[in-house]
């Protein structure tokens, strides 16, 4: 496998599709989470008009990942056979659609129906995106095209957020999910139009593809992927290896502190810190922004070290630990009243997930070839467990003055996952010149 480093020259000699792919995916992921962050920031007005509990907002905040989380097996092998295309395509459009619908909901139970709708379309999103940059990208540049796309959640949060607390300004709650819906649903189409696979895609050149082979990527025709059957030893085959146990435990941890940013920090701001409403939406993209650099960081980095023969193993799990650690950082926040600092530790704690999000990189380097797709979703769905439970602890955890304890709670999640990493996961070997691990082989 070649140990050359993504240069101008490089990409010139070898094609630059897969970058306008890896663009196509940064937008996709950008309007995924504008249409998961808009319930934050409808979450202060909408509970208010609607009179709902802290719990209940933790309910519709939690509805969401209660069916994501249960398709993303099936969604996994959805994908494996019916590619990213078709399956991504429609899932954004119909998720989309849903969000416009959240506009004429007026009462706690159409508005958990409605999340459960967009959960359930989401719920190829990430496997989709692993199988895409697992195809498009050779092993020696997949850590750093990961760092880039899982960077689009966080610039969508820090650029939109701010956008979309206008919005609101402007047209209120329903408009804001209006609008960001039809945005999603025209994205759809257009994705639906442009994406094809490697093999494809008429636009690759053969030394693109050559440089793909050689470097590893996940390539199938589409005809050989759909014969495949469903064999239940392949999901078998997901829990078989300690090293996948651990990577999903600590998935699920560090997606904690994500769900905690992505659901109540607003409604922290606004009603535990007593911060402006539109003043919050901009103070709100800083840690969004932090957390954008880490993940764009730990991407470059890791793929760094490889290149210069550092072990995979410390590589690829060095920024995950690191970051984890860092999120440590969020408990500052309840020794102190100055935003300032509470800011900053904000910060300091979502650039260490920064750091810790490419963890998609272990699935991809785990797990068989034929079932990225699959190992993906399982991935996913310990992740998105976190989805559920999160926002419902912090719902019955905090009360009307209190939130620390919801920010010890994430805290303690963080120190499980770095015991995840360190004990259960181990050391990661990777086998042959392509740098395909075994897996299904006991840790």
């Amino acid at each position: 496998m070649s140990e050359q480093p993504i240069t101008g020259s490089t990409a010139r000699s070898t094609g630059r599709v897969r970058f306008f792919v890896l663009g196509l995916v940064f937008i996709n992921i950008i309007i995924n989470y504008m249409d998961r962050t808009n319930l934050s920031v409808a979450a202060t007005q909408m509970s208010g008009e609607l009179q709902f509990t802290p719990l209940q907002m933790g309910l519709i905040f939690s509805a969401f990942g209660w069916i994501y989380a249960a398709l993303q097996i099936p969604g996994g092998f959805l994908i494996d056979r019916l590619g990213s295309r078709l399956v991504y395509g429609v899932g954004l459009f119909i998720w989309s659609l849903i969000t416009a619908l959240h506009a004429i909901a007026s009462s706690f139970g159409a508005l958990v129906g409605l999340r459960l709708g967009v959960g359930a379309f989401e719920a190829p999103v990430m496997p989709s995106n692993n199988r895409v940059i697992s195809s498009w990208f050779p092993e020696q540049e997949r850590a750093t095209a990961i760092g880039i796309y899982s960077s689009a959640q966080f610039v969508g949060m820090a650029l939109m957020t701010p956008v979309l607390f206008h919005v609101q300004d402007l047209f209120g709650w329903r408009g804001l999910f209006l609008i960001t819906g039809v945005v999603g649903m025209i994205w759809g189409v257009l994705w639906y139009c442009v994406y094809r696979d490697p093999l494809d895609h008429k636009s690759v050149s053969k030394a693109e593809l050559d440089h793909l082979r050689e470097g590893g990527a996940v390539m199938e025709s589409r005809e050989s992927a759909a014969r495949r059957p469903f064999n239940w030893q392949d999901l078998g085959l997901m829990f078989k290896s300690r090293k996948l146990i651990g990577i999903y435990f600590g998935q699920f941890t560090i997606s904690a502190t994500f769900w905690f940013f992505l659901t109540w920090f607003p409604t922290y701001l606004v009603q535990y810190r007593h911060m402006d409403f539109i003043k919050s939406g901009y103070v709100a993209s800083v840690p969004y922004l932090a957390a954008f650099v880490g993940v764009l960081l730990a991407g470059f980095v890791s793929d760094r070290l490889i290149r210069r023969g550092v072990s995979a193993s410390f590589a690829r799990k060095a920024p995950v630990i690191l970051g984890m650690a860092l999120t440590l950082f969020i408990l500052g926040a309840n020794y102190t009243d100055d935003p300032t600092l509470i800011i900053l530790f904000m910060s300091i704690a979502f650039f260490g997930n920064g750091l810790a999000t490419i963890t998609w990189v272990f699935v991809t380097a785990l797990a068989p070839r034929h079932l990225i797709g699959l190992a993906g979703g399982v991935f996913n769905f310990t992740g998105a467990l976190s989805s559920i439970v999160v926002p419902i602890a912090i719902g019955a955890l905090i009360d009307g003055h209190n939130f620390a304890p919801a920010l010890g709670f994430i805290a303690v999640l963080a120190c499980l996952g770095i015991c995840s990493y360190l004990f259960v996961v181990g050391k990661i070997d990777l086998d042959g010149d392509n740098a395909t691990p075994s897996v299904g082989r006991k840790a």
